[in-house]
């Protein structure tokens, strides 16, 4: 406090501070206010007055409420809390709702936590502008008579609205009758690390739609489901939501063939074969078994090649999202939210569909992302 009182009665002699008390107020303010910024709205291009702003802990545990505030008519919030990412647990979190939908900024250790933008942006209930650019799948056979089947969506969203419609959902899918409607859904909105997410019935039997917002940027959506399956066999889907290519991935040990197939190339470091199709139904004949990840009961590898190995090399390329992997280092502890979505960014690889580029050294064709497992 002596401090501070010197402090105050050499700001009161500078120009522009004649009030000492007031200045006192100002920079408690200022020394209490662990983190402020403002929220913009990124469809009006002016600050967003009456957000609510949350800030979290992240923790082994989950997410730690630690109180919301809303923003002034400038578009500003602050908390007082004396928190730090990284002190007590993972990053910081903040979430800003606006027009039904929740936008997240990490705060990683060393970023800077004054003076932080959080952009919203308003609903509509149509695509606008937003698209999905890639619909893939990556199907493992196993000799035991099943079949793991990994599907992924890319939407990108080039417009300054969020396409958000819970009534029919901004994703919708059939799953075959094997598969008994068992699914796990992952999503990762712009930026953002990946969140489970529980389908709805869309009115028909095995159909389901998808309520999650579809944020200006990319964001991606991955289904996890099984079925039974005896290699020789076929393969088939019948996609409700169109997408503007798609592609299929083969690990080694396993063959496509189709009318609608034309092999793209060969991922160098597991040899896993891409294909893409002609959509927009898809039937492949399959022959051959494989798996990604798993090794067998001698403790060496199965057929393919664990995408796991890999995974210095897949982070190496994120560079087309830092902030992503920047969030990913800052909760490297938490590895289970990394190694469950290797596959979906084994295959964003490809999503240029570039036979020249498959060709390169895995050294320089590398990338990831990462599926929530709780």
């Amino acid at each position: 406090m002596r401090a501070l009182t010197a402090l105050v009665g050499q700001a009161g002699s500078l120009r522009g501070i004649g009030n000492p008390a007031l200045f006192l107020l100002l920079l408690a303010a200022q020394a209490h206010a662990a983190i402020d910024g403002f929220v913009l709205n990124g469809t009006t291009g002016k600050p967003q007055q009456g957000s609510t702003v949350t800030l979290y802990q992240t923790t082994q545990q989950g997410p730690q409420n630690l109180g919301s505030v809303k923003t002034d008519a400038a578009g500003k919030f602050v908390f007082t809390q004396d928190v730090q990412a990284g002190v007590g647990g993972g990053p910081l979190l903040l979430q800003a709702v606006y027009d039904g939908v929740q936008y997240n900024k990490t705060l990683a250790p060393g970023v800077p936590t004054l003076g932080v933008d959080i952009p919203v942006y308003q609903s509509i209930k149509s695509p606008g502008s937003a698209k999905i650019q890639q619909h893939f799948f990556v199907l493992e056979p196993s000799p035991d008579g099943n079949m793991q089947v990994t599907e992924g969506f890319v939407y990108q969203n080039d417009g300054r609205t969020t396409w958000n419609d819970p009534d029919r959902g901004t994703l919708q899918f059939e799953l075959p009758a094997a598969a008994q409607g068992k699914v796990e859904v992952n999503v990762r909105a712009p930026g953002g690390l990946p969140i489970r997410r529980a389908p709805d019935a869309l009115g028909k039997p095995n159909q389901f739609k998808l309520d999650f917002p579809i944020k200006p940027g990319e964001s991606s959506v991955e289904l996890t489901w099984a079925m039974p399956f005896q290699s020789p066999g076929v393969f088939e889907d019948h996609p409700l939501s169109k997408a503007e290519v798609i592609r299929v991935v083969a690990p080694t040990g396993v063959e496509f063939k189709g009318d609608d197939l034309s092999l793209l190339g060969q991922e160098p470091a597991s040899k896993a074969n891409i294909y893409a199709v002609k959509g927009p139904d898809i039937k492949i004949q399959v022959d051959g078994t494989g798996l990604f990840n798993t090794p067998d009961e001698q403790g060496g590898s199965n057929n393919g090649q664990s995408l796991s190995e890999n995974l210095p090399k897949l982070y190496g390329l994120l560079t087309a999202n830092s902030s992503f992997a920047q969030s990913v280092g800052a909760v490297k502890w938490i590895l289970v939210t990394v190694l469950g979505m290797l596959a979906l960014g084994f295959v964003l690889l490809y999503r240029k569909g570039d036979p020249v580029a498959l060709s390169e050294p895995a050294e320089t064709k590398a990338s990831t992302n990462a599926r929530s497992r709780g």
